[in-house]
């Protein structure tokens, strides 16, 4: 396994960029580069062959090895990444052993993020080219290497699945036949890519290549890594933010059989045992008191508080045409805020880790998104180079942003510092919520002016945290989150004259990614407000969307797709779940992506809402595989119905109130939705597809509501006293 250090790299990231594009990637990543046969498999052999690329090994015998620059978290992109090598290589996907990328942001690196990294909706937009070129570019050196040892033109060979054919003699070569030749051939420049004529893979519905392992129980996540020796680590953290250890009473947990140790840190304390049981039943038997720190008196009330106010403060202008506020100082004017809570990622797979710390060095089993953030991070605890650190990456039961975060990595090494062997850290769901990186509080503020039924004037100010500042220095420019302000920067509409603002506002409560990222508040807010506006000027909201639509024909086209699939329009069905019925509707573009989304609600007396069907259109550019694409749209219309209906993150004395999945709801099968998804045909570049389904559900779902009730969500989720109905 590669091990190469993780190092700085200077320069900017332009606000509006999306993707710098592959040809440059593949200056460093493909070409010309000499790397071990087989990797990321630890005490596995290395298997005789040819490295042709950083990404294809191809082996004497047995299935091609392709390194995956994106890491596999249920989102399918293993089976896109090899789809679109194989496509190029010309080989079939049972052909194929897919590999983690160790960490080398040399080779692995992300084109747009710089660092190694696997998240944003970015892995079709940022590696299907690439990808494709590095298959591309092995299959012309194999070919090149059976022509010299046919002594033929290259021009005359033809490959498929793997084997090289001269059909003027019938002469027949494996890949495996001419790999170590093949690998002494210099790299060609600018070889060509087929045509979307000549694709036999991209564009068509194919079974996943991680799902087989997973039927029958092989696939092995970071979670279920068992090393010789290993113990099993509970944790604990402060339960006030900033708090730390006062004293720790060790004897009742180490009086347990099976209990082998206490570790006790500034602001952890963790029991080490012989299972996991074990270990969270010594880690309950502690005696453990914790001085509060700065943050007890910490209260919700005051977080939305102190947002609020910060959203009248001074901000950076990040869009400017024209003169908008002038323009809404007079005239129809509308003005409405809206607020998104602290989230926590509850993925099925708790946070996780395992560290064995020896010889001066250490190494880790983990499912990450960031692989070489979690190397840096485990150098640093222990104060060695990052080449001392040996990370064996895992596919990962659930990301959705939380591990783009080394924090655990680094708080697990911390505890394998005092523990001889191999020790598995696990938080429990409980610690897993309380001590989260959390989706932060975001406010938007939007005001409009209306003429004749089109908004002439808009300006829509975002107050919230900037997490690339923190995570992605280089991407924080003049004062600009770029994903606090995605959605809001660029909409689809034309909106008149426009100024859209950013406040970057902080607190004491961790922030992270989460799925959806800054689009999640920012669309919201947008659609909400086109609803409040449709509404109060008599509009249909759908009708009113177009009229802003006539230069982007791609989002016209989707809205067109969902209202009709939806039957907007036409009366709604009665329902058993509720009397009051309402149909909303949603548009995004963000992700590279162009969704609609057209949602049916029951609301009871109570105030409970049911979503009972969810129609989703999407234009997602060129498609690789169209059953991943429907799949992520579902499993985000599903995390963004629990969002809208039920999630929050509170807090009280500076504690996380919420516990587990009691009082952090997920949606339940009874609640489930018929969720209809139209994928419409594009040539365009493709797109993201791993959040916008999240995104766009959100204010589908609130302006369902709205329409049912008149009562519109403006601090989410939603408060069922609100839009309860006094019999």
């Amino acid at each position: 396994m590669l091990h190469d250090r993780e190092e700085q790299r200077g320069g900017t990231l332009s606000r509006r960029s999306v993707l710098r594009g592959g040809a440059a990637v593949l200056g460093g990543l493909v070409l010309g580069i000499a790397l071990p046969a087989k990797r990321a498999r630890a005490g596995e052999p290395q298997a005789a062959g040819a490295a042709l690329n950083a990404f294809v090994h191809i082996p004497a015998q047995g299935p091609v090895s392709l390194v995956m620059p994106a890491v596999e978290m249920g989102q399918g992109v293993y089976t896109s990444q090899a789809m679109c090598l194989a496509e190029e290589l010309d080989i079939g996907l049972d052909q194929i052993e897919a590999i983690h990328a160790p960490p080398d942001r040399e080779h692995y690196g992300h084109p747009t993020f710089y660092v190694q990294a696997t998240g944003g909706s970015t892995t079709t937009m940022a590696w299907s080219e690439p990808l494709r070129k590095a298959g591309a570019t092995a299959r012309a050196m194999l070919v090149s290497a059976a022509a010299a040892e046919w002594s033929v033109p290259a021009s005359e060979l033809v490959t498929e699945r793997g084997v090289i054919t001269h059909p003027g003699s019938g002469r027949r070569l494996r890949y495996g036949d001419v790999a170590d030749r093949a690998g002494q051939f210099p790299p060609p420049t600018d070889v060509p890519l087929k045509s979307p004529d000549q694709f036999r893979l991209i564009g068509t519905r194919a079974r996943r290549i991680d799902t087989p392992a997973k039927v029958v129980g092989k696939t092995v996540y970071g979670i279920d890594v068992i090393r010789p020796g290993m113990k099993f680590a509970a944790l604990m953290a402060a339960p006030v933010l900033g708090g730390k250890v006062e004293h720790v009473d060790e004897a009742p947990a180490l009086a347990m059989p099976g209990v082998r140790q206490v570790v006790v840190l500034e602001d952890i304390v963790a029991v080490v045992g012989d299972n996991t049981w074990i270990a969270e039943q010594g880690l309950r038997a502690l005696d453990i008191m914790w001085s509060p720190g700065p943050n007890a008196a910490l209260d919700q009330a005051q977080l939305w508080a102190d947002t609020e106010k910060a959203s009248t403060g001074p901000g950076v202008a990040v869009r400017k045409e024209g003169d908008a506020p002038g323009k809404l100082g007079t005239g129809v004017l509308f003005d409405a805020t809206y607020e998104l809570p602290f989230l926590a990622h509850t993925s099925m797979e708790t946070q996780n880790c395992t560290v064995h710390v020896h010889d001066g060095g250490c190494e880790i089993w983990v499912g990450t998104q960031v692989p070489g953030y979690a190397q840096a991070g485990a150098a640093q605890v222990l104060g060695v180079s990052p080449d001392k650190v040996t990370v064996y990456n895992h596919l990962i039961g659930g990301g959705f942003g939380g591990r783009l975060e080394a924090a655990p990595i680094v708080t697990a090494t911390r505890i394998a510092q005092k523990v001889s062997g191999p020790v598995k850290v696990i938080w429990s769901r409980e610690q897993d919520i309380r001590q989260d990186m959390f989706r932060p509080l975001y406010h938007n503020r939007l005001k409009a002016r209306v003429e004749s039924g089109r908004i002439i004037a808009w300006q829509h100010r975002v107050t919230g945290p900037s997490i690339l500042a923190r995570w992605l220095p280089p991407a924080f420019k003049d004062g600009v989150d770029s994903d606090a302000i995605d959605g809001a920067a660029e909409p689809p509409y034309a909106l008149g004259e426009m100024l859209v603002e950013y406040i970057r506002h902080e607190n004491a409560v961790p922030f992270s990614f989460w799925r959806g990222v800054g689009p999640n508040s920012t669309v919201f807010s947008v659609e909400s407000f086109l609803d409040l506006i449709a509404g109060k000027t008599g509009a249909d909201p759908v009708a009113f969307r177009c009229l802003m639509l006539e230069k982007t024909p791609r989002a016209r086209a989707v809205l067109d797709a969902a209202a009709a699939k939806a039957g907007w329009g036409k009366p709604l069905d009665p329902s058993p779940f509720g009397a009051r019925r309402g149909r909303g509707v949603a548009l995004m573009h963000a992700f590279g992506s162009h969704l609609a989304c057209v949602a049916d609600v029951a609301v009871t007396d109570g105030g409970d809402v049911r979503v009972t069907k969810v129609v989703v259109a999407a234009d997602v550019g060129r498609v690789i595989n169209p059953d991943t694409v429907v799949a992520q749209i579902q499993g985000g219309v599903v995390f963004g119905v629990a969002t809208v209906l039920h999630n929050r993150i509170t807090f009280a004395g500076g504690r996380v109130e919420q516990t587990n999945f009691n009082d952090y709801r997920l949606l339940r099968i009874n609640e489930m939705p018929t969720i209809e998804v139209d994928l419409l045909s594009s040539s365009e570049k493709s797109g993201g597809i791993g959040e916008p389904g999240t995104v766009i559900v959100q204010p589908a779902v609130a302006n369902a509501v709205f329409a049912a009730t008149g009562v519109q969500l403006t601090r989410m989720p939603l408060d069922a006293s609100l839009i309860a109905r006094t019999v």
